[in-house]
């Protein structure tokens, strides 16, 4: 059983989390108190210590993010309740970080507590945290850094040092300017959807690449790239003409 608290200034949203919690999650997660102000919040969770926090972004003057920096130890979970723009939700998302999009869905609550069902680890969630906060501050930069799961825990990569991404089935293998490969339980499909708005595309099945690493374009039947690293990638001929199109944009 998993205890949780909420902190959020919108009643009505407090109410549709509660509700959707007491109806279809009673026997996962014990739900320990709700609370609308960051103050409130803070001494809760002292007194509480709860596992899991359902915290709202913007909190009447004052943010989630304000309520988190005041706390020395992260040792519970965070998943943000928000309205944000996409720019706000792409950080979530490559920072590793749960949210929930008002109004709460059911389904996407389910998918963020299924999640939960791994061991918690204080050290891991205060190293998403540090990488979401660095990636509000630059939500239209291009200074991001990417949480990826690896066999001994998590990593942060900047995506700028990103040269492309091969798939191994369930896997995919990152490629990095200063020659690292590094194994990650993710999917390139998954990769895709994450960097695509930042200057990747998937030339074939089995890769990703970085547009500002391409050396060169080798004319074939899809042809080829060749990349700063070295390697020479095939150009999927369904994806051909949609490649030139974005080399030459």
């Amino acid at each position: 059983m998993i205890k949780a608290i909420i902190i959020d200034d919108e009643r009505h949203c407090i109410n549709r989390l509660e509700n959707i919690l007491t109806e279809h999650y009673s026997n996962e997660v014990e739900l320990a108190g709700s609370f609308e102000t960051v103050e409130e919040g803070l001494e809760a969770i002292k007194k509480l210590k709860p596992q899991l926090v359902f915290l709202d972004v913007e909190i009447h003057d004052k943010t989630g993010f304000d309520l988190l920096k005041q706390i020395p130890e992260i040792d519970f979970e965070v998943i943000f309740t928000t309205a944000y723009d996409k720019y706000a939700v792409q950080a979530f998302k490559f920072s590793a970080i749960d949210y929930l999009l008002k109004p709460v869905d059911a389904d996407e609550l389910q998918q963020a507590l299924d999640k939960l069902k791994v061991k918690f680890s204080r050290n891991e969630m205060s190293q998403k945290l540090d990488a979401l906060f660095h990636n509000l501050k630059n939500i239209k930069g291009s200074s991001k850094k990417i949480c990826v799961p690896v066999l001994t825990g998590l990593i942060f990569v900047n995506v700028d040092d990103i040269v492309r991404c091969e798939s191994n089935v369930n896997y995919t293998t990152l490629f990095t300017k200063d020659k690292q490969k590094i194994l990650v339980a993710k999917t390139l499909k998954e990769f895709e959807e994450l960097l695509g708005d930042y200057n990747f595309f998937r030339v074939h099945n089995s890769h990703l690449i970085n547009l500002d690493y391409i050396k060169s374009y080798n004319k074939g039947k899809g042809g080829t790239v060749s990349m700063t690293d070295g390697s020479e990638i095939e150009v999927s001929t369904r994806r051909k003409e949609e490649f030139l199109k974005k080399l030459m944009s």
